[in-house]
C-alpha cells in the first residue's frame, strides 16, 4: 500500500497520525485501516468521529470501490457540506448522481457518507495528491478547532 511504504508524496507522513487497530477495542474488520483524529494527548478520542480514514478493503456495506484488490485503497476525508459542494458540484444531501466508484485518482462523494459531507479518493496520485494534502490539513485544523470548543 502506497501510504505506508513508498509513496511519492507526503501523504505517508500524515498517515503516521492515523490509528491502525489490531487486537484492540476496534472491530476486527477495521484492522489494517487508518483513522485520523485530532489527539494532542496521543489517545484516541472516544466521543468524536475521525476526520479522515484510509480503507484498504471492502466492507460488507461498502463494496462499490472494489477495494479487495491489494493494489487499491481509498482515502476518505470529512470536508463539510460547503467544500463538498465546491468539489463535487452537488449538495451532499441531494440525490446522488450515478458515478463510477472504481475510478482512481479522482475526488468522488463518499459512497456511504456523502450526506454527512465526506469525499473519497481511491488511489490518490498525480491528479489529486496536492488537493488531498490540502483537504487533510484543513480537516485536521477543523478537528483541532472543534476540540477546542
Amino acid at each position: 500500500m502506497c501510504v505506508a511504504e513508498n509513496c511519492r508524496y507526503p501523504l505517508r507522513d500524515l498517515a503516521a497520525a492515523g490509528i491502525t487497530p489490531s487486537a484492540s477495542r476496534f472491530p476486527e474488520i477495521a484492522w489494517g485501516d487508518h483513522f485520523f483524529y485530532y489527539a494532542p494527548d496521543g489517545q484516541v478520542p472516544t466521543r468524536v468521529q475521525p476526520y479522515a480514514t484510509i480503507v484498504t478493503k471492502n466492507y460488507p456495506d461498502d463494496t462499490m470501490c472494489d477495494l479487495d484488490d491489494p493494489n487499491r485503497w481509498r482515502l476518505n476525508i470529512y470536508v463539510g457540506k460547503d467544500v463538498f459542494a465546491e468539489l463535487i458540484g452537488e449538495n451532499p444531501r441531494a440525490k446522488a448522481t450515478p458515478r463510477d466508484y472504481t475510478a482512481t485518482d479522482v475526488v468522488l462523494p463518499h459512497p456511504l457518507y456523502r450526506a454527512q459531507g465526506w469525499v473519497s479518493i481511491t488511489n490518490p496520485d498525480v491528479n489529486t495528491l496536492e488537493l488531498a494534502d490540502r483537504l487533510l490539513r484543513q480537516a485536521h485544523a477543523d478537528a483541532k478547532r472543534r476540540a477546542g470548543r
